[in-house]
């Protein structure tokens, strides 16, 4: 027997128009369908319609977890200072960080992810090789204090998350681990009907070597990333490499001063000289951990701070000011160049090769150089892939022009390795009597965001349209105004729901009919079933909610076809 539930007494209020603070389409449909409300910002009540749909997502990925092997465990929210102070994560997550005191003046955080706790846990509960592999996991809520929280549900302060975690003995351990989240992450996206991509991904603050994202194409989304139209490469936009090809400058002349008065910008240097700013060497000045750092690349090309960032983890990357230039000589504002540079650290992309030449900064005010060439007038003490990624760039593997594309992260993975375990020694007792560090994987799936991902691919113009595995009812019954047609539908859901479909029935008594088909359109259930002009024969209107095809049948009919589907 499955679920009837009435819209007559169904808390649900929907909303002909779009909230003014709306921005993509899934905060505007799931407010508008009473999926959700704003409590404050970032920070969402889940109603009882969106409260079905998130609890179907998390029973899908309960199923594929349990089946290879996990198990499902709860840690708290409200989570101690130290663990996240050992990890050096209490000072890394820095203002994305819940943090409170109790009335004892102990520190305390809310959790943003859980790899030390987990981590802990299994010191205390596991001693021998024989105890292991084992998997853990989670659906908990999460927090990170966002400075912007925007798009409804898909960038929150507050959000649901099913961290899971595997622990190893050996890496070859570890990878089997891996492979089989990352096939089980395959079969929960499938299930949940989304289109989505696993692309390369850098580990960032989580730590650790391989990591893959599993992104959801949508306008709406947060991360860029590419896509090669000619083979299988994908990656997010931070994980794209570009290969070191030195050439021969043997033939370049001797380097050549130029006077170039009010020339401080690439655009204006290039207008000056009549060259392509791809001519030009751009050197931008960063402080890491507080020293400063040049950073040269293409003058055509700029620098991706997230992605220097991510390289240079977990030094903290900032821009330097007008300050910083102050009792530095050789640091002229606006015409620095890698030749001449004091006790700098230089970091180029591979695009600054050595053998090519360039027009860069002469470290004199109104004054640039040519011929200046990588490897011979100046040193490079580390190549990174530091540029902002653009379509056309050539794909790492067949070199075939990149397409850049929008995506919302749904799920991530990663190769922890021994991260977390040397942290707080968690070691077994091996094999050979001896003890052995533990190896981890790191596996998140965003719930609540997937809800969002869901929306923004699925919905059209007259509202949301869920996947059956996930949707809050299998059917939305319509009952087009009287009494004989509420009668039918009341009747036919209760026989429906004795056959194990789930039934959303509007019996509201003094809404249009007009208001009561806009409204299915809206909630998006996969198939809607009017009890209307033809009632008193017995027959009834099945429509499916995403191709829009019609068919009248028969009650018996009616409860046969949605039964079997």
């Amino acid at each position: 027997m499955a679920q009837v539930q009435r819209m007559s007494r169904l808390m649900v209020k929907t909303l002909r128009d779009d909230p003014a603070d709306a921005e993509t389409l899934s905060h505007k449909l799931l407010v508008r369908a009473g999926y959700v409300r704003r409590n404050s910002a970032g920070i969402w009540t889940w109603l009882p319609l969106g409260k079905k749909v998130l609890d179907n997502i998390s029973r899908v990925v309960r199923e594929e977890m349990d089946a290879i092997g996990a198990q499902e465990v709860l840690l708290p929210a409200l989570l101690p200072k130290e663990p996240y102070e050992a990890s050096a994560r209490w000072e890394e997550y820095g203002d994305l960080l819940f943090r409170l005191k109790d009335r004892k003046g102990a520190e305390y955080l809310l959790g943003p992810t859980h790899e030390e706790i987990f981590t802990l846990v299994v010191k205390d509960q596991v001693a021998s090789y024989k105890d292991l592999p084992v998997m853990l996991y989670q659906i908990q809520t999460k927090y990170r204090d966002e400075a912007r929280p925007r798009s409804g549900v898909l960038r929150g302060r507050e959000f649901q998350m099913k961290d899971s975690y595997s622990f190893d003995t050996t890496d070859e351990g570890l990878a089997e681990s891996y492979a089989l989240h990352r096939a089980a992450y395959q079969k929960i996206f499938a299930r949940l009907g989304l289109d989505y991509r696993i692309v390369s991904a850098v580990s960032g603050a989580m730590g650790g070597s391989a990591s893959e994202e599993f992104l959801a194409p949508a306008a709406a989304g947060e991360d860029t990333f590419v896509d090669c139209p000619s083979c299988d490469y994908a990656a997010n936009t931070e994980a794209v490499t570009f290969a070191l090809k030195p050439v021969d400058g043997s033939g370049v002349g001797p380097v050549e001063e130029l006077d170039t008065p009010d020339t401080p910008t690439i655009e204006t240097l290039a207008e000056h000289l009549g060259v392509p700013a791809s001519a030009t060497l751009k050197n931008l000045l960063v402080k890491v951990d507080g020293e400063i750092v040049a950073v040269g690349v293409p003058g055509n090309r700029e620098v991706d701070l997230g992605k220097l960032g991510e390289h240079l983890a977990p030094a903290v990357v900032e821009l330097v000011t007008a300050e910083d230039f102050e009792g530095r000589a050789d640091l002229v504002r606006g015409y620095v160049g890698p030749q001449g540079l004091e006790k700098v650290r230089y970091i180029a992309d591979p695009r600054v090769a050595p053998g090519t030449a360039w027009i860069t900064g002469a470290n004199k005010v109104n004054t640039h150089a040519k011929n200046v060439v990588a490897g011979r007038d100046f040193e490079v003490d580390d190549y990174l892939d530091v540029v902002v990624v653009e379509a056309g760039d050539p794909c790492p593997k067949c070199g075939t022009g990149l397409k850049l594309d929008r995506a919302i992260e749904i799920g991530h993975i990663f190769q922890l390795g021994r991260k977390y375990a040397d942290t707080f020694q968690l070691d077994v007792l091996g094999q050979q009597g001896k003890p052995v560090r533990v190896t981890m994987g790191s596996y998140g799936i965003g719930v609540s965001r997937a809800v969002a991902a869901l929306a923004e691919q699925s919905a059209d113009e007259q509202g949301l349209c869920w996947p059956k595995e996930i949707a809050p009812a299998d059917v939305h019954v319509v009952a087009a105004g009287k009494a004989l047609q509420t009668e039918l539908a009341l009747d036919v859901s209760e026989k429906l729901g004795a056959a194990g479909v789930r039934v959303l029935v509007d019996d509201r008594a003094g809404v249009s009919p007009g208001v009561k088909f806009t409204d299915a359109e809206l909630i998006g259930v996969p198939k809607i079933l009017v009890a209307g002009r033809r009632s008193a024969e017995g027959v009834l209107e099945l429509k499916d909610r995403r191709t829009g095809e019609r068919e009248e049948l028969t009650v018996d009919e009616a409860i046969a076809r949605l039964a079997a589907e």
